[in-house]
């Protein structure tokens, strides 16, 4: 997935089917599966580290609040392991919250991979060739240049906080404590990233209409065409059984 010689496009239809079969298959092993393959392929192309940064930076809140929820106060939970007053450790509560949680991570290591292999000039050349409307590329561009800021914007915070006095202890609440004060400069700096990019977008005309003319040569080939219309039908395909799983078993989809 991380070859620099596969055109875009291949890369965001492989991305996309994972994503998409990740979800029909509802499986927490087969979500931790391609959670691994998605670490495995950005070790092979030399973006682990970044990689993990970014979607730590993510996924530790996700799920902290997953095990709060629904691992202290799920309401379906009848096999109760540990009991607090009106908290409850139930086996069915954690294993929703582990579900939900690796499937999360696996689309959240997915598409940052996705966003670590890939060229933006690349991609957008790439969309242009498939004659979509500008404002497409115009969002998705913006969109994945914000994604490989994310490694460096936490470690700039963390130092910052650090110089200011932030000592992380051993205790829980030490530790949220510490998250939470990273959390927010975070957050805060990624919307200020995404205004400004938006505005030097637009003032390179991405987000005007009309014909485009694109100078930059992306390869392609007639392989790459075909895996892409392969792994779109295997989505499609997985979505299919999925919904007729649903319909056989008398369950929700």
């Amino acid at each position: 997935m991380a070859a620099p010689r596969l055109n875009p496009l291949t890369l965001l239809a492989a991305a996309a089917a994972v994503l998409v079969i990740t979800t029909a298959a509802s499986s927490w092993a087969f979500s931790l599966t391609v959670a691994a393959g998605a670490v495995a392929l950005s070790a092979a192309n030399g973006c682990a580290r970044r990689v993990l940064l970014a979607g730590t930076a993510i996924l530790a809140p996700f799920w902290l609040s997953l095990l709060v929820m629904h691992g202290l106060f799920y309401p379906e939970g009848r096999t109760v392991l540990v009991h607090w007053g009106p908290a409850r450790v139930t086996a069915e509560g954690l294993g929703f919250a582990l579900d939900m949680g690796l499937r999360t991570s696996a689309f959240v290591l997915v598409l940052m991979l996705f966003s670590f292999s890939i060229r933006v000039p690349d991609l957008v050349a790439a969309l242009a060739t498939l004659r979509l409307p500008p404002q497409f590329g115009y969002v998705l561009a913006s969109t994945l240049m914000l994604a490989p800021i994310i490694a460096a914007r936490l470690g700039k915070v963390r130092q910052a906080q650090e110089a200011r006095g932030l000592v992380v202890g051993k205790g829980i609440r030490s530790r949220l404590g510490a998250v939470r004060l990273q959390m927010i400069p975070l957050v805060l700096g990624l919307v200020h990233d995404a205004g400004t990019r938006a505005q030097a977008l637009d003032a390179r005309g991405f987000g005007r209409p009309g014909p485009r003319t694109t100078y930059r040569k992306v390869n392609d080939s007639h392989a790459q065409r075909g895996f892409r219309v392969v792994a779109l039908l295997l989505a499609a395909v997985a979505v299919v059984l999925r919904i007729a799983a649903s319909y056989l078993t008398g369950g929700p989809a």
